[in-house]
């Protein structure tokens, strides 16, 4: 068993984030390419985004801290702290409002 604080990992991303000239961060918890399943906290500051992309499978979003916008095509979802969303199975971006830390849970 391996147990993680999201909310340190979480807090650990967002001081990189905010460093970074892309002001993005991520670190993969669980999984990654050799799994079906992925999980990964993503640290984006405020104005940031993630470009639009395909879903690469099922996916959630949770948002840790902040706010954001996830985008498909006209449809916008607003999440803040505790929200968990859908993410569809269409082109789709994801925008901070605040900066903003999110696990990302994908399943190929």
């Amino acid at each position: 068993m391996d147990k993680k604080s999201l909310t340190a990992v979480a807090r650990q991303q967002l001081k990189i984030a905010a460093t970074a000239s892309s002001g993005r961060s991520s670190q993969t918890i669980y999984g990654g390419h050799a799994h079906s399943l992925r999980q990964t906290v993503i640290a984006l500051t405020a104005g940031q985004s993630l470009a639009e992309h395909e879903n690469p499978g099922e996916a959630t979003l949770v948002v840790l801290s902040g706010v954001l916008t996830l985008i498909s095509g006209t449809n916008e979802w607003k999440g803040s702290a505790g929200d968990l969303l859908v993410i569809p199975n269409a082109r789709h971006s994801v925008k901070a409002i605040d900066d903003v830390a999110f696990l990302l849970t994908v399943a190929k």
